[in-house]
């Protein structure tokens, strides 16, 4: 259900708007800290950096960013509407708009968990971290796109639901980590290395993250069959 024609074109406005500038920016200013506080204090202080801010805000703005991207401005300027006077599967518009998301999120905000592994001496836990990122950037990126595909609000509605859901009701509640995409990776990298947090049951933390990833593909193609000429509010 692929359209490698939809997926080029989300590629295109991924890469041709301001936000891809923002979306490298990202990256390279985590990597750059990390590399500073390495040389100024030592190692152990600059992995801290990665699951205190990369993870936890870095992680999910990388996604907010490239899912808003790939399928926000169609919804915003109202071209999605000519996109589906088209015969193009719905559900095939919605999974090659989200793997580009994907691909984006992975590598802007889950490869440089990786690249600091050898910046700060922990290699393992770093890999450990990245296998977290991948997974909850995997589950980040649908929900984000389902977002994109109901409001033109959804960079807002998704910055609400990563600060205070994911971020300070996370950290403020452990029963949230059943709830919590973050958590759910965290404790997937946990099989690597005991240093990430062990909060939920890695079965319970594997299928909540599939089911949320393919329901959340499923209800943008869902959306944008049923999206209409006068969108949404």
């Amino acid at each position: 259900m692929i359209n490698t024609t939809i997926a080029k074109l989300a590629l295109q406005a991924l890469l041709g708007r301001r936000r891809f500038f923002l979306l490298l920016a990202f990256p390279v200013l985590l990597l750059g800290l990390v590399a500073l506080v390495t040389a100024l204090v030592d190692g152990d202080a600059a992995f801290s950096v990665l699951p205190n801010l990369g993870y936890p805000l870095v992680l999910p703005l990388v996604a907010i960013l490239a899912t808003s991207s790939v399928l926000g401005p169609e919804v915003d300027d109202g071209s999605i509407v000519y996109l589906l006077s088209k015969p193009v599967n719905r559900y095939g518009i919605a999974i090659s708009k989200w793997l580009v998301a994907l691909a984006a999120t992975l590598v802007a905000g889950a490869l440089p968990f990786l690249l600091a592994g050898p910046v700060t001496g922990h290699s393992t836990r770093a890999t450990a971290l990245f296998v977290a990122a991948a997974v909850a950037g995997t589950a980040y990126s649908a929900l984000f796109l389902a977002i994109s595909a109901v409001t033109r609000h959804a960079v807002i509605a998704s910055l609400v639901f990563v600060l205070i859901w994911e971020t300070l009701l996370g950290n403020l509640f452990s029963g949230v980590a059943w709830l919590s995409i973050g958590q759910w990776g965290l404790r997937i990298g946990h099989e690597i290395s005991d240093y990430l947090p062990d909060p939920a049951n890695l079965g319970y933390a594997i299928v909540v993250s599939l089911a949320v990833t393919v329901v959340g593909v499923w209800f943008a193609g869902d959306r944008l069959r049923s999206f209409s000429l006068r969108g949404d509010d």
